[in-house]
Formats: C-alpha cells, sequence, structure tokens
C-alpha cells in the first residue's frame, strides 16, 4: 500500500507542465527561459525534501506554486550588486562603495561606456595614442607635479612606484608608518613583492632625521618613503620626521623621496574639522613621487594616482606592471572630470558629494531631517519620530580621530525592536543602511541624498508593513 509520501510525491507537477502557465509564459518573454526553468525546478525540488523529510504533508494549489516561482524569478533577476541609501553617517563607507561621484563625472562615464572613444587614439595625429594622456593634463594644472598617471587603487601605486624605483634597493621607511591597508593588505608586504626591501628605521612612536642617515648605505639604499597614517593616529610621546624634512634628508643623500598620503585630500578642510594635509602642500613640501587613492577625499572614482617629477613618472609608465594596473576607459572618464571639478576649489565643495557632505552646515542637516520626518509621517504614524545630534564620520580610512556633529532621525517603537528594524530596512526594495542606539533607530541624514529622502521614508513604511504595526 503507498503510504501518503509517495501519493504527495507523484502529486507534484512536472516542470515542462508548469512552463506552460501563461504568467510563466509571459515572464519568458522578458526573461531567459533558463532563469525561469532554475526557478521552478528549485521550487520543486523544494517541496520534494520536505515532502521526504516529513515536514510537509500536502502540497500547495497550482496558483499558489506558480505565484511562489514568480516571485523566485523576480528575486533571481534582481542584480547583486545594487544601490541603497547610506543612512549611517560615515561619508566614505568602504563597504558602501566609498565616494559617490559628482554629476559631471557620471555624465563623462555615461557618455564613454556606450560609444566608441578615443581612449589609446590620437586624434590630431590620426595614430595610436597613450591612455594615460588623458588625464595626465589636468591632474598636473591642478596639483603643480610636472607629471602625473593613473592605475586602479592605491596599493597598485605603491607597488608599481617602487618597483620601478628601487627594485633590489632598500627603501626607508619609519617603523611607525608601516601601516595595514585594509583587506590585511600591509606596506611591508606590498614593498616585498614590488622587489624593493624594507629598510625600518626608528620606533613606533619616535623617528627622527639621524635615524634615516644612520641607516643610509649608498651602495644599497633606493628610495625614502614617508606614508601618512591617515587610518590611524598615534598620540602621546610622539615625533615623526615631516615631509619637508624628509625631502632635504633626500637632497642630502642624493635619494628620491616617495610619500605614500592615502587619502588624497585636495581642499582645504581644516575649518570643517578635518586637519589632514592636502595633495597641494605635498607637491609644495617637495616630494619626488607623491601616491593618494581617487576614491576617498578627492571624491572620484577607484584608482591610484601617482604624480611628481617627470623623470620617474615617465619610468613607472613604461614599467611591465603599468599594464597589469591600468585602469579603463570609465574610471578614466570619471577621474577627469572630477579633477576638471577643482578648476574652482570653493564651487568644488559643492559639486563633489564627499566635500558637500563633510562641509554641509548644521542647518542644513536639520532642515533636511525635519523633511524626512514629514516624508515618514505622510505614510505611517506606527513609530515614535525624533531628530537628535549625532556623531559622523569622515570614514575610509581617512581622519580618523575627527567626530562631525550630525542630525539623525529616530526611530523607535514599543512592540518591534530596533534590531529587528534594522533588519527590515535592509530588506527593503531600496535598502536602507541605518544605526541602532539605545534601543532607536538612527538615520543620520548628512549621507543621505535630497533625492532620497522619499525613497527613505517609504523603506519605513515597508517595515512598518512587515512587523504588522502601520
Amino acid at each position: 500500500m503507498m503510504d501518503n509520501r509517495q501519493l504527495l510525491l507523484r502529486g507534484l507537477p512536472k516542470i515542462d507542465e508548469l512552463l506552460l502557465d501563461e504568467q510563466l509564459v509571459f515572464f519568458m518573454e522578458s526573461t531567459p527561459r533558463s532563469v525561469v526553468v532554475d526557478a521552478a525546478r528549485e521550487i520543486i525540488d523544494e517541496l520534494r525534501r520536505e515532502i521526504l523529510s516529513g515536514e510537509r504533508e500536502d502540497t500547495p494549489e497550482k496558483d499558489e506554486l506558480i505565484a511562489e516561482i514568480c516571485d523566485r524569478i523576480t528575486g533571481k533577476k534582481k542584480r547583486n550588486l545594487r544601490t541603497l541609501i547610506n543612512a549611517t553617517g560615515v561619508v566614505l563607507h568602504t563597504n558602501l562603495g566609498r565616494s559617490n561621484l559628482c554629476r559631471a563625472a557620471v555624465e563623462s562615464v555615461t557618455a564613454v561606456a556606450d560609444s566608441y572613444s578615443n581612449l589609446e587614439y590620437d586624434l590630431k595625429k590620426g595614430a595610436r595614442g597613450l591612455r594615460h594622456d588623458h588625464v595626465e593634463k589636468i591632474i598636473a594644472k591642478i596639483t603643480g607635479a610636472e607629471a602625473a598617471m593613473v592605475v586602479n587603487n592605491n596599493a597598485a601605486a605603491t607597488m608599481l612606484c617602487l618597483s620601478a624605483m628601487a627594485f633590489g634597493k632598500e627603501v626607508i621607511t619609519s617603523r611607525g608608518e608601516l601601516v595595514e591597508i585594509g583587506g590585511s593588505f600591509r606596506i611591508p608586504e606590498i614593498m616585498e613583492q614590488s622587489g624593493a626591501h624594507l629598510k625600518e628605521v626608528g620606533t613606533t612612536n619616535k623617528t627622527r632625521p639621524s635615524d634615516y642617515r644612520n641607516a643610509y648605505d649608498p651602495e644599497k639604499t633606493g628610495a625614502l618613503m614617508k606614508v601618512h597614517t591617515s587610518n590611524y593616529r598615534i598620540l602621546g610621546f610622539t615625533q615623526e620626521v615631516t615631509l619637508k624634512e624628509m625631502v632635504d634628508l633626500g637632497k642630502e643623500m642624493n635619494l628620491p623621496v616617495i610619500y605614500d598620503m592615502g587619502s588624497g585630500l585636495m581642499a582645504d578642510l581644516t575649518r570643517y574639522g578635518v586637519d589632514e594635509p592636502t595633495v597641494l602642500d605635498a607637491v609644495n613640501d617637495g616630494a619626488d613621487v607623491v601616491l593618494f587613492s581617487g576614491d576617498k577625499l578627492l571624491g572620484g572614482p577607484q584608482g591610484g594616482i601617482l604624480i611628481g617629477k617627470k623623470e620617474y613618472i615617465d619610468r613607472m609608465k613604461k614599467h611591465p606592471l603599468a599594464r597589469a594596473f591600468r585602469v579603463d576607459k570609465m574610471t578614466l572618464a570619471a577621474m577627469e572630470a572630477t579633477f576638471f571639478e577643482y578648476l574652482d576649489m570653493e564651487n568644488a565643495k559643492k559639486t563633489i558629494p564627499v566635500l558637500q557632505m563633510i562641509t554641509v552646515s548644521g542647518e542644513e542637516l536639520q532642515n533636511k531631517a525635519d523633511r524626512l520626518i514629514e516624508a515618514i509621517k505622510v505614510r505611517t504614524d506606527a513609530f515614535t519620530l525624533g531628530s537628535e545630534p549625532c556623531k559622523d564620520q569622515v570614514g575610509g580610512g581617512s581622519a580618523p580621530t575627527v567626530r562631525l556633529n550630525g542630525i539623525a532621525v529616530s526611530i523607535a517603537s514599543d512592540t518591534v525592536p530596533a534590531e529587528r528594524l534594522e533588519r527590515l530596512f535592509r530588506r527593503a526594495e531600496t535598502p536602507v543602511i541605518v544605526r541602532v542606539a539605545h534601543d532607536k533607530v538612527l538615520l543620520s541624514v548628512r549621507t543621505i541624498k535630497e533625492e532620497e529622502i522619499e525613497t527613505a521614508a517609504s523603506a519605513v513604511l515597508f517595515a512598518a508593513a512587515q512587523a504588522g504595526v502601520n
């Protein structure tokens, strides 16, 4: 006699039969057939496992089954890399893609993305050109450097620079500057891979000019290197050799000075509480080569930017690693457009999102918070809403000790824990990434764009509906 499980298994529809349903036929007009088939097969396989394990003692009606398959197809069609709303107050959030591009950069990327371009073609000569040429002049103009090039990130810039300038030689670096740059990548390891040899001097908290002099060997030393510790600070009983002092030492020893400054700040933000060295300062102090990131305080796309004396930059352009580390047309388009914004340094603080978020006034933040609260109230009255002061961060391994005075919209519920609300916000059509503190969800408005206010409010409505409190 056949048991109930066998009857249920026999009652499961065949995949070919399901594919004849008009709803799935409709999906196949705009969705690859393989995606529809995979979704149907997954649902049937899950039902089969549940029946065999005894978890299920019935089978769904056909309409219910088709609805499940349609939901699964919709989920499969969503891209893994999606836009979301950053409500954390961390301007350069590494996990959320760091800096947003300015409008001009977005337009420039779009223009070259769906068309042919003169990426490596010289329109004047009608012959092959160099991709470096598209950004070199504008970067040199803004920074005052003799030459420039762009690679795919600052770690690549560091490796290329060291390999081109000090392969097989010692590079003298302060022990207090041997940073880990994220993802467990460390300066000593990058240096080792480049073919240069690290020569550590000083101690963690103190390094003096004499330490460099004592370590110098005319037969072995290839360069002096200073690394700006942009992602941490050593405070108290400390001493470091300034870049100007390093440049003087380089002249004394006839050695090039490399400055890895990391974040790539172009505009002076001291009056906003961000006391970081600028790229222009580094060039004026006389560093032979300066390396920095494009997607941190510069506010551009991911990239490693190398500027400095032409003899060294030209050497890097010809190095074999230059091809391995080169960037594509979209990165170059975004980088060129970003640097063009810096032709007007003050206006750049308004047009480049990273700078705008850092320099926004308290009054503007409060006004934005009020608009977000009103947008939420129009949709739901399920939560207790308010605005309160908070501390925001620059993030991205930049200005680690700086806390920006911000404003957050607080959302609280007597019946729904804040931790659950946080999870529900992440499940919204456009996910919203928030902070949780003192049994409240906090949405810092510094990192919420004006055009995202309505979408963020809709995510609150979604959370209320999912929690059953709307």
